[in-house]
């Protein structure tokens, strides 16, 4: 029997539980080698770590007895950093405990303090709950710690992350010496192991997977757009996607509100997590998630730390992730329990340097593609279409009705017809300009479809002024009366611009350029003739007098006193 070294309650519980065989991390925690051994593990999010601490306490709260004393002070101290994981644990011990008959009490912030000293007062075996509301009770002397056999940190490196080291070693510094310390991290980071060094006696490390192990269930995948067409490719993605459930990180609570909204107002079934919500905010949103009447959580790093959401297929960074650490956080919301995911990060071009980094530190491997089309989509929404379609048992009265809607319409026509409702329960994709810098590779394979004949123009502004292709692509249509379609290329050198349009409409481009009066706002816009652009590494261009004032009405630069000046004596060693 797998689980025939636990005590008999627990087994039975975990067996009937469903449970054949335990998971990696849950063998070695109930190993002979970590029998009343403090332990520091790192494992995969969701791999089974809450129950897994379940088991490997199981024989300290009993001592070799067959069942556990009566009710008092608590014997087990499990510690969380978010609400939402706190419930979480005190559900899974509870019917992991549940032929033993213990008492697991919760104690988080955004709960009624009252009720929970109420449930102190009437006395517990195990207490669970996150650092900040654990301390108060403690200070409050609702909590006694005298008793505590075992010590729990979960997640330790996200309480860490989000501020609670002092609450941390308060609690810690309270509990009994002899106490067993369990200290389960995803990462372990210095501040990690110089707190188990410090709370930690002769640990046994235990760790399950590699760190490309963790990813292992997880397909990442990068797709870089212009700054302004994030929201789009968030769009699109879900679209392209249809998963059963999507978590979409965003960094500010602010921006977690506007995407929502965006993404409320073009049809998807949204839902928020943020510092800001309630906790019965929070519970309905979650609950919604669950139940499946919403399919997409917009949420900010904070709010999302500890959540486990069954069916979560598909993780998409609106906003990049400050460090590595992070990212694996967020990505590990999707590709649970040996179940697949996909995470996605946008990535504004002009930070791609910086999304290579973070995925080299976080050890991952991510494809870079493109952001799904309208065509893409709806492709894709016609495979899925055709997957979906189950005849199955049909009734007599559905067969009428068929019929007489053959009487009246070829099958054709109702097939198509079905097609369309279906069509029209779906958010529309959305277009997205092609202002990224083309990646060598893709030039070698020759111009897009309808530029294959093209004029080139130049506008007096390049990298020296800061030119960016955000505020160069509405420039270039507003002057010349087109659309971002007609603008092919864009390439930005030292001191000039230069981009292409079709020669079919570049004599009307032209013509517009000249009647809105470009050169009057500091713009300078005129042909660059048909030879390809210099190099990109050619940094040399006309004197900045010759080119009159730059972008915006700014004055050209002119070297003023004390610049340009030749120092004294001579150049710096």
């Amino acid at each position: 029997m797998p689980f025939s070294s636990l005590p008999r309650p627990v087994a039975e519980a975990i067996t009937e539980r469903g449970y054949t065989a335990p998971t990696p991390v849950q063998a070695q925690v109930i190993a002979a080698e970590a029998h009343d051994r403090d332990l520091l593990v790192s494992a995969q999010t969701g791999s089974g770590k809450t129950v897994a601490y379940g088991l490997a306490i199981a024989e300290t709260l009993l001592q070799g007895a067959e069942s556990l004393p009566r009710a008092g002070e608590p014997l087990a101290l499990i510690i969380a950093p978010t609400r939402e994981l706190a419930l979480q644990v005190q559900r899974e011990l509870q019917w992991l405990y549940a032929k033993l008959g213990a008492r697991v009490v919760s104690c988080v912030g955004g709960m009624n303090v009252r009720v929970e000293q109420r449930q102190l007062s009437y006395g517990c075996h195990i207490v669970v709950g996150t650092p900040g509301r654990l301390r108060d009770h403690l200070e409050r002397g609702a909590l006694q710690p005298g008793s505590l056999r075992a010590v729990i940190l979960d997640e330790a490196d996200e309480m860490l992350d989000l501020g609670f080291r002092e609450d941390l070693e308060e609690i810690l510094d309270m509990t009994p010496p002899e106490r067993r310390t369990l200290l389960f991290s995803a990462t372990m980071p210095k501040p990690i192991a110089v707190m188990a060094k410090r709370y930690q006696r002769d640990a046994l490390r235990i760790e399950t997977t590699s760190e490309r192990e963790r990813h292992a269930d997880i397909d990442y995948r990068a797709v870089a757009v212009a700054p302004g067409d994030i929201e789009h490719a968030v769009v699109n993605l879900l679209r392209f996607h249809e998963a059963k459930g999507t978590m979409i990180f965003c960094a500010t609570r602010e921006n977690v509100r506007r995407l929502s909204a965006a993404l409320t107002e073009r049809g998807f079934a949204a839902v928020t997590l943020s510092g800001e919500l309630s906790q019965n905010e929070r519970n309905h949103a979650l609950q919604a998630l669950r139940d499946r009447r919403a399919r997409v959580c917009v949420a900010t790093d904070v709010a999302a730390r500890g959540i486990d959401l069954p069916g979560l297929e598909l993780v998409i960074h609106a906003e990049l992730p400050i460090d590595a650490e992070t990212l694996q956080h967020r990505s590990g919301r999707t590709g649970r329990a040996g179940r697949k995911g996909t995470c996605v990060l946008i990535v504004p071009y002009t930070r791609r340097r910086h999304a290579e980094r973070l995925l080299r530190g976080a050890h991952v491997q991510a494809t870079w593609d493109k952001v799904p089309t309208a065509e893409d989509i709806y492709a894709r929404d016609e495979e899925r279409l055709v997957d979906s379609l189950e005849v199955g048992e049909v009734s007599d009265e559905d067969l009428a009705v068929a019929r007489k809607l053959l009487e009246t319409r070829s099958a054709e026509e109702i097939a198509a017809a079905f097609v369309r409702s279906q069509r029209q329960s779906l958010p529309a994709p959305e277009e997205l300009a092609d202002a990224a810098p083309v990646p060598q590779a893709a030039r070698e394979q020759g111009p897009r479809p309808g530029f294959e004949d093209t004029a080139w123009f130049r506008i007096n502004a390049g990298r020296n002024d800061n030119a960016d292709p955000r505020w160069l692509l509405p420039l270039i249509c507003r002057h010349g009366h087109i659309t971002k379609r007609d603008v092919g290329a864009i390439r930005i050198f030292s001191t000039e611009t230069r981009f292409e349009i079709p020669r079919g409409i570049a004599a009307k481009f032209l013509s517009a350029v000249k009647k809105s009066g470009g050169e009057q706002e500091g713009v300078l816009i005129e042909p660059a003739g048909d030879a390809p652009p210099p190099p990109r590494n050619d940094r040399r261009g006309p004197p900045r007098d010759s080119r009159g004032p730059r972008p915006g009405g700014r004055p050209p630069y002119k070297a003023g006193p004390g610049r340009g000046a030749p120092r004294r004596g001579g150049p710096r060693g």
